[in-house]
């Protein structure tokens, strides 16, 4: 630990090697130091270990107590608390003998080390090196300035000194012992990586957790400020709660790296939530500042990781550690169902569609399975290599420069987001409050919000607008520029009913059609996931009603009546309008998102075009009265990848194809790997199944159809089969035994398929 009045937290360098951590009291926390540091105090130790027994009693008689005959209670020379001056030289040291008397006692150091006589050389080797480490935290002490540290690091020095007496393994009394909170970082970082990245194919995978890898190993060799530097810093923080952390983390993870007699843990296996988030903040800052220092220094292979993919993995990452409702920090995350299966969530991300193209979950490492590879090709597939092709050519600056001038198929919020980006306009929720001291910014802007809404919404009483827009019970999402208001909407969040109604909401009309009413409301739905409430209810009058269903709303009401009936203002005249939020929407990124979508999809277009794009001459054989022909003998069509129906039978009987579906049912329910796609999946078996599967189908669902006669085609029968296989696919991860019954059953049914002589074999 460094001097309180330097010290800042810190790391070594990213993407250098060999990470190393600052020795306590070394007075910096570059690696270089420290890891001169940790080196002597080894060297020291290899030392002193290979002496003659002679020269390792003498070390050992300075810190022993006196076993002379008699009521001699001398504990060694450095039994008293340390002296207001440094130990003495190494040369002062090595002229001490047995026969020297003790300093503290009549007796000879001899009568300090008789009890030592049999003691094994291992032991003996134990003990020198408490005794290494006791004096370097003797230095320690007297070069710390930091209060709080200084008392842990006497606290572990007096601890190590009744090891030596003793003759005991050091074992730290605390109320708790590690690890202080679950789930860990590690594993929480571990849940994130799982959470958000485990749709992606295995090479993008990997990138995520090198990311997550070398994340950890930063938290793990990082330089926690003390207590004194974090008040001054966040005076209202939790201070007792991160003084304790501070003390677990130099007792536990800190002193231990140097003064390997104590046991030593991983910063990221011990603590959790609550460490993480008083040091991400900084953390991150600094992490990317020195990044960007460095940058030049960086390896060519790991310059885009660290400046490219390593922020946009510590921004997502900071939104699963200060929300409040993320799952990763859940006990239960890995808690799977039946059968060990681990809870999927992918969420609908920009990152993951911008920088990592959508593909199967597949470990890294693990290769396809001979099943696999026999597998058939389901009708639609694209190939990854193609997509990967893609995706390169539409995120490539090159091939499609940015520019400021917006097409005529730009979204509608496309302009604001551009000026937000920008730093044109800015967007805050604001209100009012009768807690605390009114600042002066706020109460500006709500005056401007009061004027806005008077004047766009002049049916309104101003007096009504002002009680509401000042009402602390309201809050307003302010849309600034330049330092004025210059649109806003106010709403009144009713948690406990599950709603937010929205009370008013305009733009100034000389900033309108610039999309600014369109990228507010995108706000707005993210502000409230973020608080998980995720309806809106709404009055609107005859000129409002078009905006509000071009956000989301509708007349059909999803939140009950006996829930917001009593609770919002009813307005005469106005037409009541509600929208459903879904928490999985990046609502601000959406239209972005759509536009690449459909962009990729023009590209695959283009491609197919280009591969077919050859012109056949016309059919003229309808012209000699020629009715009909068989549609493989048009020109071109096989080429478009049109391939002709299996040469079985048609069954156009309604009755022969129920009976041959019968069959092939009951054949594929009889097989051994139909066991887990019996019934439909229960929510308490699968946690998060129905958030991920939206279109679920099973055997007896199955079942059920065939006998009221649904299945009036083989087609439609063989989609909701395959309905069955796709799903657990897209659940479940390709190591576990529904995957693999999955894919068994799969070849099976297809096999009773093509016997049948519904496709050809």
């Amino acid at each position: 630990m460094a001097d309180s009045a330097g010290i800042q937290q810190g790391s070594p360098a990213i993407g250098a090697a060999g990470l190393v951590p600052a020795a306590p009291g070394a007075g910096g926390t570059e690696g270089s130091g420290a890891a001169g540091g940790s080196a002597r105090i080894a060297v020291k130790k290899a030392q002193l270990r290979s002496s003659p027994r002679p020269k390792k009693l003498e070390k050992l008689g300075v810190y022993s107590s006196c076993k002379a005959e008699g009521a001699c209670k001398c504990n060694g020379w450095k039994s008293q608390n340390p002296p207001p001056t440094p130990p003495q030289t190494e040369q002062q040291s090595n002229a001490v003998n047995l026969q020297e008397p003790c300093r503290s006692c009549s007796h000879t150091l001899g009568d300090h080390v008789t009890h030592l006589e049999n003691v094994s050389e291992e032991e003996m080797n134990r003990l020198l090196g408490i005794v290494l480490d006791v004096e370097y935290l003797y230095t320690c002490i007297h070069k710390e300035e930091d209060a709080d540290t200084k008392q842990v690091y006497f606290s572990l020095f007096k601890l190590l000194r009744k090891s030596i007496l003793q003759m005991g393994k050091p074992m730290l009394e605390a109320q708790e012992s590690p690890p202080f909170e679950k789930p860990s970082i590690e594993q929480g970082v571990n849940n994130f990586v799982q959470y958000k990245f485990s749709h992606l194919p295995s090479k993008e995978r990997q990138t995520i957790m090198e990311l997550a890898k070398m994340f950890l190993n930063q938290i793990n060799y990082w330089q926690l400020e003390t207590p004194s530097q974090r008040r001054q810093r966040v005076p209202n923080d939790d201070a007792a709660g991160y003084k304790v952390n501070y003390t677990r983390w130099l007792c536990y993870c800190n002193v231990p790296q140097f003064c390997d007699s104590l046991p030593r843990y991983e910063t990221t296996q011990i603590f959790g939530r609550t460490l993480l988030r008083s040091v991400f903040t900084v953390m991150r800052k600094q992490l990317l500042e020195q990044a960007r220092q460095e940058k030049d220094k960086l390896p060519p292979e790991k310059r885009t990781l660290i400046l490219t993919h390593f922020p946009k993995f510590l921004s997502m990452l900071e939104e699963e550690v200060y929300s409040h409702s993320s799952p990763i920090w859940s006990q239960d995350f890995l808690a799977g169902a039946a059968g060990g299966q681990i809870p999927i969530h992918p969420v609908f991300s920009p990152l993951s569609l911008y920088i990592f193209p959508v593909g199967e979950k597949r470990k890294p490492s693990e290769p396809l399975s001979h099943e696999e590879n026999k597998r058939p090709r389901v009708v639609g597939d694209i190939p990854m290599d193609l997509i990967n092709e893609v995706m390169a050519t539409i995120t490539d600056p090159a091939a499609i420069p940015e520019t400021s001038l917006l097409s005529a198929h730009s979204a509608r919020d496309e302009a604001a987001r551009l000026e937000e980006r920008r730093g044109v306009i800015e967007f805050h929720v604001i209100g009012n409050s009768l807690n605390q001291k009114p600042n002066k910014r706020i109460l500006m802007w709500l005056v401007g919000l009061q004027n806005v809404f008077s004047h766009q919404l002049p049916r309104m009483p101003k007096e009504y607008i002002t009680r509401l827009v000042f009402d602390p019970k309201h809050k307003t999402l302010s849309l600034i520029k330049d330092g004025r208001v210059i649109g806003g909407i106010c709403f009144r969040m009713f948690p406990s009913q599950g709603f937010t109604e929205i009370v008013f909401c305009a733009v100034t009309s000389n900033e309108q059609v610039k999309g600014y009413g369109t990228h507010l409301m995108n706000h707005l739905k993210e502000y409230h996931i973020k608080h998980e409430i995720l309806n809106f209810l709404t009055y609107a009058d005859e000129y409002a009603i078009g905006y509000f269903k071009k956000q989301g709303f509708s007349k059909d009401i999803k939140v009950p009546k006996s829930k917001y009936v009593g609770y919002i203002k009813d307005y005469e005249g106005a037409t009541l309008m509600g929208c459903e939020l879904n928490p999985s929407i990046p609502y601000t990124e959406f239209s972005v998102i759509i536009k690449k979508q459909k962009e990729i999809i023009k590209k695959l277009i283009e491609r197919k075009q280009a591969q077919i794009r050859k012109v056949y001459p016309g059919l003229s054989c309808f012209k000699d009265g020629v009715r009909q022909i068989p549609i493989e003998s048009i020109p071109g069509i096989r080429e478009t990848g049109w391939k002709p129906v299996g040469k079985g039978k048609e069954l156009k009987d309604p009755d022969q194809l129920y009976s041959t579906l019968k069959t092939i049912l009951q054949h594929v329910k009889s097989h051994q790997n139909a066991w887990p796609f019996m019934e439909p999946v229960k929510k308490t078996e699968a946690p998060g199944y129905y958030q991920v599967i939206r279109f679920p189908m099973d055997l007896k669902t199955m079942s059920e159809r065939l006998k009221s006669r649904y299945y009036t085609t083989r087609k439609l029968f063989m989609a909701d089969m395959q309905r069955i296989f796709t799903n657990c696919r897209e659940y479940n991860p390709p190591e576990s035994e529904y995957y693999k019954c999955a894919n068994l059953l799969e070849k099976f049914f297809y096999t009773k398929i093509k016997e049948a002589g519904l496709i050809e074999k």
